[in-house]
């Protein structure tokens, strides 16, 4: 549907129903029937925690603002598939911690165990440990591995010829002794991390392993002669606004370059156009820009209890020394900041831009969160499981995909084993769940007519086309009853 104009609070009803814009035009793919079905996916900001090569992302941006050193090696912009060691750790996040407790405890005996019979043979004094600090020490993290827990003990195959001799200890190599005297080592650390034994420690004391906040990783202070100098504005899309109407040639020009050399479009599709002439039209007109990124149906809000820069359609410009090489085009609603777009220098991908802009997005709506309690998510688009390409929105956890039947939200580890089996999934697992939302009294729908709002059940009356009839009710059902009531319905 065309939206002409629509409050933030609509808008915010329409996405938590599947709905996505793209300028002024709004669409719900029909999920059942296409053959990539689009799951909307929203990230709980708020309990967000950078993976291990998100982490990258922000220290190699980090070094290349302090030194100006550029990453070796062709780096994609999002990843097909998570890292070997952010899956793993994905993995080992969603183990309870009694799991984790008794895991431990085993492997903290056997390691014990093991030890103590290694110096019994070799005639030391064997030093008992207490099993509780074994294990406390082990839940401080102390181990450092990041490793699933495992069998210590490697019972060596007994040689040809000669039969196992069950009363001996296992033979070991010297390489796995090695690592277990260093793993003990750290478990005899304090929880303050100093060692024991009267060793000096470096540095102050900290937490061992205590993870730095996103924050602290985006905004890490720079040497006062930093090679360059990153800022990133919040720019309302707006004519009446004299910083965007000033940015907008180099951000169209950026946009170009993007489209030609990340999607192959061809130059005259992008359209690249002046500023309008003094005494010309308001505004440029070529089509794909202004219409898919600078224009907006979303009514600008700077309610007294909203967000500083109040509600609506933004652009997210990333200046790196003067100019304009990113930019992030997204919608402050009541709940959420959703993403819409991002374009991008293709000269500056060595720097992950994809990645880094949507940790900054999601630092962002944290920040919001603090003036705005309920506005707590990031809205990442569509996911599409279908899509190997499109998988990398799933690394942003913890996170949820919408049920495309009943629209509440389920988090994404439990919907991901139904879509390796089916593409188009019901993720609501009640089977008595219904859409709460759903449009119960299509004659309460408003509808625009000849300058004047009615009731659909008064409009229905004056129609004598029955094709009219059904093409209200599928719009009612596909926008719920909520927003029936208060969006008007044009008809001609």
């Amino acid at each position: 549907m065309w939206a002409h104009s629509m409050t933030v609070q609509d808008y915010q009803d329409l996405v938590d129903r599947g709905w996505r814009r793209s300028g002024k035009y709004v669409y719900k793919p029909v999920m059942n029937q296409t053959c990539c079905p689009q799951y909307t996916i929203r990230c709980r900001s708020l309990q967000f925690q950078p993976s291990k090569s998100q982490k990258k992302v922000l220290k190699k941006m980090l070094k290349f603002l302090a030194k100006g050193e550029v990453s070796k090696g062709h780096c994609e912009d999002e990843p097909m598939e998570p890292p070997l060691e952010d899956a793993v750790a994905g993995d080992v996040a969603f183990i309870s911690k009694l799991d984790v407790q008794c895991d431990l405890k085993k492997l903290g005996d056997s390691l014990k165990e093991s030890l103590e019979r290694e110096d019994k043979e070799k005639g030391k004094p064997v030093k008992k440990e207490d099993p509780k600090e074994l294990i406390q020490a082990q839940e401080r993290g102390e181990w450092g591995s990041g490793e699933p827990s495992r069998s210590v003990e490697v019972r060596s195959a007994p040689q040809p010829g000669k039969g196992a001799d069950l009363s001996k200890p296992p033979c070991r190599k010297a390489k796995e002794i090695r690592k277990e005297r260093k793993r003990l080592k750290l478990m005899q650390q304090n929880p303050a991390g100093e060692p024991t034994g009267g060793q000096a420690q470096r540095g102050p004391k900290t937490e061992p392993h205590q993870p730095r906040s996103l924050e602290d990783l985006i905004f890490e202070s720079l040497p006062e002669n930093a090679s360059h100098k990153l800022e990133v504005r919040l720019v309302p899309v707006s004519w009446e606004d004299a910083e965007f109407t000033s940015s907008f040639s180099q951000s169209l020009s950026l946009y170009v370059k993007y489209q030609v050399a990340v999607h192959r479009d061809p130059p005259e599709e992008c359209g690249k156009t002046e500023l309008p002439s003094p005494g010309g039209p308001d505004r440029p007109t070529r089509p794909q820009f202004t219409g898919f990124l600078c224009t907006s149906p979303l009514e600008p809000e700077n309610p007294p209890n909203g967000p500083d820069c109040g509600y609506g359609s933004f652009h997210q410009q990333y200046w790196l020394d003067g100019k304009i090489i990113a930019v992030g085009v997204i919608d402050i609603l009541p709940h959420c900041v959703s993403s819409v777009y991002l374009y991008y220098d293709p000269d500056y991908s060595f720097l992950s831009l994809g990645v880094y802009s949507a940790l900054r997005e999601i630092a962002f709506t944290r920040q919001l969160h603090e003036k705005v309690p309920q506005l707590s998510y990031y809205y990442m688009g569509f996911y599409i499981h279908s899509c190997p390409k499109m998988r990398y929105k799933g690394h942003y956890r913890p996170s949820d995909l919408l049920c495309p039947e009943t629209y509440v939200w389920v988090p994404i580890e439990q919907c991901l084993p139904s879509l390796e089996n089916s593409k188009y999934c019901r993720f609501n697992q009640d089977p008595e769940a219904a859409d709460e939302g759903c449009s119960k009294d299509p004659d309460r729908l408003r509808v625009f007519h000849k300058k004047a709002i009615v009731p659909y059940g008064v409009y229905r009356r004056q129609q004598r086309d029955p094709s009219e009839d059904a093409a209200v009710r599928q719009y009612a059902s596909l926008v719920g009853q909520a927003c029936a009531e208060r969006m008007l319905l044009f008809r001609s």
